[in-house]
């Protein structure tokens, strides 16, 4: 019996292992900042920042990864990314230098930038309405066993030595081989279904314009998704929503300081991100539904009740409960918990409304541009986190030389000061960011028409320029547009030899869809002019 994988199953399955390798990427160095403390000699805004280094670096190559994405096959941008990032994290792995390991994770951002707009865009490309939602909670699953998978490797070889060489090294040693390995199955089994044969003609004929040509479309696409007035609350909500979870970088550090051990550590953070997937899913999937139900304020309500849960959750987590290691049953019941009802935003609502307020060509667009402005502020989460345990909350480093009684009982103030600081990071931009969503459900449903004319304008257009008539016997048709992709008025000329032409303003959708009805009706029988 032979059985043969489909194309688009085993580029689904590489896609999401890419994915698993790149959110595995992202927290090793949270699992051991008390190990790359001790080694560098530094403390928790230092450490923080090195996070912050990576985000702007990521941040500013955005950009590029828009570019390539919509230009190049994203298959191939999704292995070049897999290739970069792995590169970086090796270079972590064998420095001696606080500054080489900025550098080493600055780089790092440049590879991880490229990469999760193209597999966003192909899980967007490949889903509709009704299960997008779901899609993206699978990303978001797949995404945070590779959360689990880093965190694991980095926590529990952190305090062992391998040859001779610190177990915090060898993790971002083994991370950086697995990249590439999964880098070299995408690049060679993964296909993208725009350059795949047969694939979109729009495609192949954007490729023969000039590299200029193509970096000014980019650019231009890239301001008319910022008009979007959704995407722009999307975006601010994101800045505030995205905080906390930055913060919570620092959450294996504050377990640690408590009292747990690194597996124990390791444990909690798996329930949490096991939690948080399993919450991914569940969001997805009543998102979707409610979609149905309540189409213009079902994905939004999620939202507000997902973020809004996290105030109380995280208040009994960090400030009620006690800091004893004993409670450890206790802390990870109140993870799961969190995880459950917190991680509902992402493909609940934001992913599948940036499908939605946007034509399918300005996809990857809106996903890059998004990361973009979100992970520029939310990276200074780390060091916000770090000053307030520092200089609000009164974090001080264990003195050198200290006998392990002092020590412990430093590590539990610390713990304290820590935990007051996390909350504080959690609380107030949870609070802004329930509020920002509510401004969606007057700008989503408008935006979400405008959208779906804009599609239909262009499928009308591109079926004129497919099905060109012959000889002039059937109908001309010209087609003007402002420079504005998004500007509310756009005009269809149609012109029957000597007949006036016909403006339509896209505003008005009945008179769209009845000049839709009679363009292709005129398409389908020949106008006799003799």
């Amino acid at each position: 019996m032979n059985m043969k994988m489909k194309p688009e199953t085993l580029t689904l399955i590489l896609v999401n292992l890419a994915g698993i390798m790149e959110r595995a990427d992202e927290s090793l160095l949270p699992g051991v900042y008390k190990e790359v403390g001790a080694a560098l000699n530094v403390g928790p805004t230092s450490l923080g920042s090195l996070t912050l280094f990576r985000s702007i670096v990521q941040t500013f190559c955005y950009p590029l990864a828009a570019y390539l994405s919509v230009h190049h096959n994203r298959a191939h941008v999704i292995a070049l990314g897999a290739f970069l990032w792995s590169a970086a994290t090796f270079f972590v792995g064998i420095s001696s230098t606080f500054f080489q390991v900025a550098l080493s994770r600055a780089f790092n951002g440049v590879g991880l930038a490229i990469v999760l707009p193209a597999i966003q865009s192909l899980v967007a490309d490949s889903t509709d309405d009704s299960n997008r939602g779901m899609a993206f909670g699978w990303l978001q699953l797949t995404g945070n066993l590779g959360s689990i998978l880093g965190g694991l490797i980095s926590v529990l070889i952190a305090s062992t030595t391998v040859m001779g060489i610190p177990g915090w090294r060898v993790s971002f040693h083994l991370v950086a081989v697995l990249s590439v390995i999964i880098g070299v199955l995408v690049r060679l089994f993964a296909n993208d279904p725009n350059f795949a044969e047969g694939g979109s003609k729009t495609r192949k004929r954007v490729s023969r314009n000039s590299i200029l040509v193509e970096v000014k479309e980019v650019i231009s696409e890239a301001k008319s998704v910022i008009r979007i007035p959704s995407f722009q609350i999307i975006v601010a909500q994101g800045v505030f929503g995205t905080f906390p979870w930055s913060a919570l970088s620092f959450s294996a550090m504050w377990l640690e300081l408590i009292g747990f051990s690194h597996k124990q550590t390791a444990f909690l953070m798996s329930m949490y991100t096991v939690s948080n997937s399993l919450g991914g899913l569940f969001g997805g999937k009543m998102g979707d539904i409610l979609s149905q139900r309540f189409p213009n304020s079902g994905r939004i309500v999620l939202s507000q009740i997902s973020s809004g849960s996290a105030i109380p959750i995280a208040a009994v987590l960090m400030l009620f409960l006690p800091d004893d290691p004993s409670a450890g049953f206790l802390y990870g019941l109140v993870f799961f918990i969190l995880g459950l009802f917190t991680s509902w935003n992402a493909p609940a609502t934001n992913n599948p409304i940036f499908a939605e307020i946007v034509p399918e060509k300005s996809r990857t667009s809106i996903y890059a541009l998004d990361q973009s402005f979100e992970s520029i502020l939310s990276s200074f989460a780390p060091p916000a986190v770090g000053i307030l345990a520092q200089r609000l909350y009164g974090f001080k480093p264990v003195p050198r030389g200290s006998n392990g009684t002092v020590k412990i009982e430093i590590d539990r103030e610390n713990a304290a000061s820590l935990a007051k600081a996390l909350y504080t990071a959690m609380a107030i931009p949870m609070t802004l960011c329930c509020f920002i969503y509510s401004f969606l459900y007057c700008t989503y449903p408008r935006d979400r028409e405008r959208a779906r004319m804009e599609s239909l304008i262009d499928s009308e257009m591109q079926h004129i320029e497919f099905d060109s008539p012959p000889k002039g016997k059937y109908s001309q048709v010209q087609f003007s547009e402002s420079e504005e992709l998004f500007k509310k008025e756009r005009v269809i000329e149609v012109g029957y030899e000597e007949e006036d032409n016909l403006e339509i303003d896209e505003g008005d959708d009945k008179k769209l869809l009845t000049h839709q009805s009679t363009s292709s009706d005129s398409r389908e029988t020949p106008i006799n002019m003799s």
